[in-house]
């Protein structure tokens, strides 16, 4: 791999480039008209489609690389699914849904001549094929694809991973990470977290079923506002609930690692769904962790230069998604990822809160993302605090209309 010069102490991997303008493009590419797709690393893919959004990783870093450009579905395997099996024929009566009737990896799920593998541990979580309905692809990345479907009859997000042919340390590695991404998730049951709906595994192909946000993620929703911050009132419960996933996920002895906006989800509601747990890691110990699963403008500084770290890394991130719902603006956006990351290592440099914001959300922001970590706080007293703050908000709310409505003079129908 490539390593940039090392800028005082600070070491970036230029392969981890994870800037929405400067990123190779020949990683991560769109799948037919009509798509919005929002890349910024290797490792994590969000798609758009029709106002919905996926957030999967798609390749952890530590398994792809810039010397690993293989086209996608190359497998011998796959390659024995005749051209003309209709990928949903198991559940649309022999129609194949639109695209997927040359969709090598599809087909190599949906084909019933290749046996269905449960999930291990993890059995009670085994989807049935025959109630999956296949979407077309959103993206394809450096070993699987997104897809937008359905699982008795509810929309859902179907990552595919393609297992290895041909690379046995690669396979083993990210036949690992599916595992820890099943635990994971299996185990993750909260109002803030995406919903597993399940997965199996097949002899070329692995795959994991999730719940489907329509409102897009929390970055494309801000990139609409074109820079326009967002209501007080809805960015605050949007923290909030952000910061009770959190605190949630940390009660459990886990970090994220990839907390930002890409990978925050919008539900029907309005609430925030917290997504991408394919670089979480169960926190036993630091050493030997990746760093690079993260993305700079989010990343705390520890990560950065690949020191241990811990679940403080996670509030550090969020005190930078806080700023972002509060301005509205992508963090050190005239900045290149690399730039942002020797800034924040070797100048401190960290987002300018506007001169309105409410002091206690920039409280909250310069103590989550301070650079000592024992600094930061816990997120449970991150959500005392925005508790604290949305009530502030709506008493003033409620004063502002008490005023209003007594300064304006009474009249009669």
């Amino acid at each position: 791999m490539l390593e940039a010069p090392k800028f005082g102490g600070l070491s970036i991997d230029l392969n981890e480039n994870h800037d929405h303008y400067g990123l190779s493009q020949n990683f991560y590419h769109k799948l037919g008209e009509g798509s919005n797709m929002s890349i910024d690393s290797y490792g994590s893919l969000q798609m758009s489609n029709g106002g919905g959004s996926v957030a999967m990783s798609m390749d952890n870093s530590s398994v792809g690389s810039n010397d690993s450009h293989t086209r996608i579905l190359n497998h011998q395997g796959l390659k024995r699914v005749h051209n003309n099996y209709s990928v949903a024929a198991s559940v649309n009566k022999g129609k194949a849904s639109h695209g997927l009737s040359d969709d090598a990896l599809a087909k190599a799920l949906m084909d019933p001549r290749f046996p269905t593998n449960g999930l291990e541990n993890y059995d009670e979580w085994t989807i049935d094929l025959r109630k999956l309905n296949m979407g077309p692809a959103f993206a394809q990345g450096a070993f699987g694809k997104l897809y937008k479907g359905a699982y008795n009859g509810e929309d859902v997000a179907i990552k595919l991973l393609e297992r290895p042919e041909n690379d046995l340390e690669r396979a083993h590695l990210m036949e690992q990470q599916f595992q820890q991404e099943v635990m994971m998730l299996a185990n993750l049951k909260h109002p803030n977290i995406v919903r597993f709906i399940g997965g199996c595994r097949k002899p070329m192909v692995w795959c994991i079923v999730t719940e489907y946000a329509k409102g897009g993620s929390v970055r494309q929703f801000l990139n609409k506002r074109q820079n326009r911050s967002v209501p007080l009132k809805l960015a605050v419960k949007q923290a909030l609930d952000v910061a009770r996933g959190m605190e949630y996920v940390h009660g459990l002895n886990l970090i994220h690692r990839d907390l930002k906006s890409d990978n925050l989800l919008i539900a029907a509601d309005k609430s925030i769904k917290i997504a991408d747990f394919g670089v979480a890691r169960i926190e036993v110990q630091t050493e030997g962790m990746t760093p690079e699963t993260g993305t700079y403008r989010w990343m705390a500084p520890e990560m950065i230069q690949h020191r241990p770290y811990t679940q403080k890394v996670d509030v550090y991130s969020f005190g930078i998604v806080l700023w972002e719902l509060i301005t509205g603006m992508l963090p050190f956006q005239n900045m290149t990822a690399v730039q942002a990351a020797f800034a924040v290592v070797n100048k401190g440099v960290r987002p300018t809160i506007p001169s309105d914001c409410l002091p206690v959300l920039g409280e909250i922001m310069t103590r989550c993302w301070d650079a000592n970590p024992d600094n930061r706080p816990p997120f449970s007293q991150v959500v005392r605090m925005l508790e604290a703050a949305e009530t502030e908000i709506l008493t003033t709310v409620r004063k502002a209309r008490f005023r209003c409505c007594i300064s304006q003079p009474m009249t009669t129908d």
